[in-house]
């Protein structure tokens, strides 16, 4: 039983929802933010991570990067795109690259 409740504490403490209920009690306890704030401090890592850095490719290297390195590229950043190579490097090259390199 002390062991339940250690759990059961330790989880409250760190912000893991055991159930239902415990998930309702957090939802009273953050009164002062906005939904979505509560929504990205409540929700695991299970979902998109945006990554920290900005790629730094060149226009030279969209134009001969791999298929399957552009695919991976849009993933990485949550982009879906379907069409042709070529419509998958121009489609990077706008969405990554600043005016002045493009």
């Amino acid at each position: 039983m002390a062991v339940r409740w250690f759990v059961h504490l330790a989880c409250h403490v760190l912000g893991y929802p055991i159930d239902d209920k415990t998930n309702e009690g957090r939802k009273q306890q953050v009164v002062g933010l906005s939904q979505q704030e509560y929504h990205s401090s409540s929700s695991s890592c299970s979902g998109f991570q945006m990554p920290l850095h900005y790629p730094r490719y060149t226009k030279r290297d969209y134009e001969t990067m791999e298929e399957w390195k552009v695919d991976l590229l849009l993933e990485q950043y949550g982009l879906s795109f379907k069409g042709t190579l070529h419509d998958k490097r121009a489609f990077a090259m706008g969405t990554f690259l600043w005016p002045d390199q493009y």
